[in-house]
């Protein structure tokens, strides 16, 4: 399928690229249908919007980074989109990229959650007072690779 981007214009891509996210995202509720892409740099991805091309947002791997990040999401929650394991989701942080030159920082308290299988996605919000929805993924990486063994 054809898809108009915000970051690489028109492109072709797979179907089975495309997420539907049935409540939307916070702040995002009436767009439904996305593609998840790869980004040109590793290790972010593009979750963008096939409703609207200006509705873009950058993804990291939280695990990345914060290797002790832990997600206490209600069961029922994960239910709503199928899933039944750890093993058959994908989970992201949407990234923040300032436009001052500041540091990227990433989402831990609302991860978005997508069933490999029925490619339905759902953002949550965990009430962990450890997660907050900035944190600066430069500092994080650098702490973990300081962290003893």
């Amino acid at each position: 399928m054809t898809v108009n981007t915000k970051a690489y214009g028109t492109i072709d891509v797979d179907e089975r690229q495309k997420i539907t996210f049935p409540a939307g995202l916070f702040g995002f509720e009436a767009l439904k249908d996305y593609v998840l892409l790869d980004g040109e740099n590793q290790p972010y991805y593009w979750l963008q919007s096939l409703e609207s091309a200006g509705a873009a947002f950058v993804l990291i791997d939280p695990f990345l980074f914060r290797p002790d990040y832990e997600m206490d999401i209600n069961d029922d929650e994960l239910a709503e989109i199928g899933v039944k394991s750890p093993e058959s989701a994908l989970f992201f942080s949407i990234v923040t990229i300032p436009r001052d030159g500041g540091p990227m920082t990433a989402n831990l308290q609302g991860p978005i959650v997508i069933n490999r299988d029925s490619r339905l996605g759902k953002q949550v919000i965990l009430n962990d007072p450890r997660w907050t929805i900035r944190h600066d993924i430069q500092k994080e990486l650098s702490a973990s690779k300081k962290a003893p063994c």
